[in-house]
């Protein structure tokens, strides 16, 4: 079974909604968005040699997701949060994590994310924010 891991350090972005543009008519995807997504690819191919899946391949996604933990709150919050006691309820929603993690690696890991058949995302607190993804060939049972 082929599997690949890799990370991305630095606070999680999920994808921002397309913007609409009234002086062209036109929509686009936010700065933020494509930065991040630029960041995934260049992360995934400078870790993994630039490493592709089959182009029928079928995959498995997971991801784990670091914030960073709060500076203001209680000794005891924060112990919460980095003993996983406490996890993240706040934004960017877990769904938009996912999206930009998947479509970032349209056409570098994989021909397309509709090859992805299996997907789990959790978040975390952690000292060191970082979005953490493994990503491995489904056998057939």
């Amino acid at each position: 079974m082929k599997q690949i891991k890799f990370t991305v350090y630095g606070e999680p972005r999920g994808k921002g909604r397309p913007r609409f543009s009234r002086a062209t008519g036109r929509t686009y995807t936010p700065k933020e968005t494509v930065n991040y997504e630029t960041l995934v690819r260049t992360e995934y191919v400078h870790q993994t040699q630039a490493f592709r899946f089959d182009d029928n391949a079928m995959l498995d996604m997971r991801i784990k997701i670091f914030y960073s933990i709060p500076k203001s709150g209680s000794k005891k919050s924060k112990a919460d949060k980095a003993a996983n006691i406490v996890r993240p309820i706040k934004k960017p929603d877990l769904d938009n994590c996912i999206k930009l993690v998947a479509d970032s690696l349209n056409q570098v890991a994989y021909r397309d994310d509709t090859q992805i058949v299996d997907c789990q995302a959790r978040k975390f607190y952690s000292e060191e924010p970082r979005i953490e993804v493994t990503i491995r060939e489904v056998v057939p049972e």
